[in-house]
């Protein structure tokens, strides 16, 4: 059973999402936060496996929130916003969130989407992908990634992972076996103290491996 948090100020919303979520037989809503403070403190209590998390909410935001989480918990974080270019989407990002879907997403796609990153998985479509990189292009990073100890092929995975390609995409564009892509991939992950491919996708950027106007490999 996967357990999720709800964090939205709108009850009628977090109400309509508790519905949704709890007639899934696989899923399982463990607790509703009204700001990024009650967040926190009820994914600290109940240490659920996926949080919906509001990004503009009073008291504490969602990317406060969620940099919090992400540093002290397992536990995912999956972003809901009103506009997908949403500037504190990028922020959430960068803070640990595994994605984020737009609050019209169709019910069926939402509960997909918590079991994809409740798997492990990023949230992130080669489309997203794209404005993405363009979006991290127009903010300076806080600290650029050092690529020291990463290896060739390593940074050749990173490359195509920062352009949204799956793992059997990154295979064939690279010849190689899908098991030694996610190999690669999670080696990626130890190297730069990571949780999912979502931070790589920053990462592939910020270190400059792929910039928004870079060919493909």
């Amino acid at each position: 059973m996967t357990s999720v948090l709800i964090a939205d100020d709108q009850a009628l919303l977090r109400g309509t999402f508790r519905l949704l979520i709890d007639s899934d037989p696989e899923l399982e809503t463990v607790g509703e936060a009204g700001n990024g403070a009650e967040a926190v403190e009820l994914a600290r209590e109940h240490r659920p496996d996926v949080v919906l998390m509001d990004i503009r909410m009073p008291v504490l935001d969602g990317v406060e929130a969620t940099r919090r989480i992400c540093a002290e918990l397992a536990t995912k974080v999956l972003v809901l916003t009103m506009f997908d270019l949403d500037r504190y989407v990028f922020a959430a990002l960068r803070a640990g969130a595994s994605g984020f879907l737009l609050k019209d997403t169709p019910p069926a796609e939402l509960l997909s989407a918590i079991r994809i990153v409740a798997a492990g998985d990023a949230l992130l479509s080669p489309s997203v992908t794209r404005r993405l990189i363009a979006e991290f292009g127009r903010t300076p990073a806080l600290a650029r990634p050092t690529l020291a100890g990463v290896t060739q092929r390593e940074q050749d995975v990173l490359r195509l992972v920062g352009r949204g390609l799956s793992n059997a995409e990154i295979a064939g564009r690279l010849h190689l076996g899908v098991g030694t892509v996610k190999t690669h991939v999670s080696h990626l992950l130890a190297k730069f103290a990571v949780r999912d491919r979502a931070q790589l996708v920053v990462i592939a950027y910020e270190s400059g491996l792929i910039t928004p106007n870079s060919g493909s490999l």
